[in-house]
């Protein structure tokens, strides 16, 4: 179970970042269902890459988990909303 939370809260911090940062940016492109899951997807990756830049001395735990899952969700969203935006033009 310890080794499914780390996974789990990248998936829930993405979510929450993908949906900031398009709402920020007041993107229209994507729904929210669309934004949420693009935005959980990213935080999954950025958490990953989080883990695997920073090293296991420098980032652990579950607040690095958090800060790669919101990052990497509001990345992977907004370049979701930027290419459907230029795609329905």
């Amino acid at each position: 179970m310890e080794a499914l939370l780390p996974l789990v809260i990248q998936l829930i911090a993405g979510a929450i970042g993908g949906n900031a940062a398009s709402a920020a940016l007041k993107q229209q492109a994507l729904n929210i269902v669309a934004r949420t899951i693009a935005g959980a997807i990213g935080g999954v990756a950025g958490g990953m890459l989080l883990s695997m830049v920073g090293g296991e001395a420098a980032m652990t735990g579950l607040i690095a988990d958090g800060i790669g899952g919101l990052i990497g969700g509001g990345i992977l969203s907004t370049l979701a909303g930027v290419v459907m935006a230029r795609a329905h033009r």
